[in-house]
């Protein structure tokens, strides 16, 4: 798999510098990538956090991987730079599409703008934006998902679990998106019981979205809500929230994870027992599906929406403490239900 990396932190080391002659947006490749190969070639370009943030990026990644694996798709990776604008991410697409890519997907809304400009350019790429239906066209896919309607769940059992009847929620940047999570936490801890205070913090503001990509921020934010008596909290702030699990964990309270199943993954091993459960998007899936649409001669194309009843989002059962909650499981299985059935409605603003 190719990769290209682009470092724009200030205050690198000069050897570390040496060693990468992508700080100027060259080329870093982990792998081949020939366009000459049966499956042809399939790009992602990375939201802020980049591979690596054991949550977001980290499940686009996993499509794309499997994509290589069982369409025999070679694939490319193209990571964000700090602090960069729609122009960056104009150029990034560009050079996907340039270097045959097809499909071509922006990781998270931010890449909306950029693929609006890009795709018309190229009719004969399929553009992928994940978390966005702002922006249409012929040959683009909306890749989006009902957080909302997981994020019920998790406020279900966050509201069976506590014993303080004092929850919270962390919001990387408070972004429409990211309401929806908060939404849908808010209303599943409210409709279990009534009595739970549930704390919400954004770490940060638009056009600020350092707060999906600095574990300090959602460390910080995690320990003044535990100070302020929450024993479960919930971070939907992509790597900011791994900085959210740690400070619960080492609390010895309860954190719950987002989008990919953060019990599992390797890099948070070491506060695993402490995450309850994850609200998952089967972004992986969504991944897969569309670099297999274009492979197959048929691009998926507009609105393609993933929910409960196809386990787009789920509640992960990964933790043996968790499933070990009868009484826990029960309530989450019973809202689920009726979620699918239509009995409850789960608001996606708060």
């Amino acid at each position: 798999m190719r990769r290209i990396t682009r470092i724009a932190t200030a205050g690198i080391a000069s050897a570390a510098l040496a060693l990468s002659v992508t700080a100027c947006g060259s080329d870093s490749s982990s792998g081949s990538s020939s366009s000459d190969d049966n499956g042809g070639k399939a790009a992602i370009a990375y939201d802020i956090g980049g591979r690596g943030d054991q949550s977001f990026n980290d499940a686009a990644y996993a499509g794309l991987v499997k994509a290589e694996k069982e369409l025999d798709v070679k694939g490319t990776e193209a990571e964000p730079s700090e602090g960069e604008g729609d122009p960056d991410k104009v150029q990034r697409l560009t050079s996907l599409a340039r270097a045959d890519n097809n499909p071509v997907i922006g990781v998270g809304f931010a890449y909306a703008p950029a693929v609006a400009e890009v795709a018309p350019k190229f009719k004969d790429t399929t553009f992928g934006i994940v978390d966005d239906t702002s922006k249409t066209g012929p040959n683009i896919a909306n890749l989006v998902f009902n957080e909302e309607q997981g994020s019920y769940l998790a406020g279900v059992a966050a509201a069976k679990v506590t014993k303080s009847n004092t929850v919270g929620f962390i919001g990387g940047v408070e972004t429409p998106l990211i309401k929806k999570f908060e939404a849908g936490f808010v209303q599943g801890v409210k409709d279990t019981n009534k009595n739970v205070n549930v704390k919400v913090q954004y770490l940060t503001q638009p056009p600020d979205f350092g707060g999906f990509s600095k574990p300090d921020l959602g460390k910080a934010a995690a320990q003044g809500q535990l100070d302020a008596g929450a024993d479960v909290i919930y971070a939907a702030a992509g790597l900011a929230g791994a900085g959210a699990i740690e400070a619960t964990a080492k609390a010895g309270k309860w954190a719950i994870g987002v989008d990919s199943d953060q019990y599992n993954q390797k890099g948070l091993a070491a506060y695993k027992e402490r995450i309850l459960t994850s609200v998952t998007k089967n972004v992986s899936g969504a991944v897969f599906n569309l670099i297999k649409s274009v492979q197959d001669g048929k691009p998926q194309q507009g609105e393609i929406r993933y929910g409960l009843e196809d386990d787009g989002v789920a509640l992960a059962k990964s933790n043996p403490a968790f499933t070990s909650m009868t009484d826990v499981i029960a309530a989450v299985d019973k809202a689920k239900a009726d979620i699918i059935a239509g009995t409850i409605q789960v608001k996606t603003a708060p």
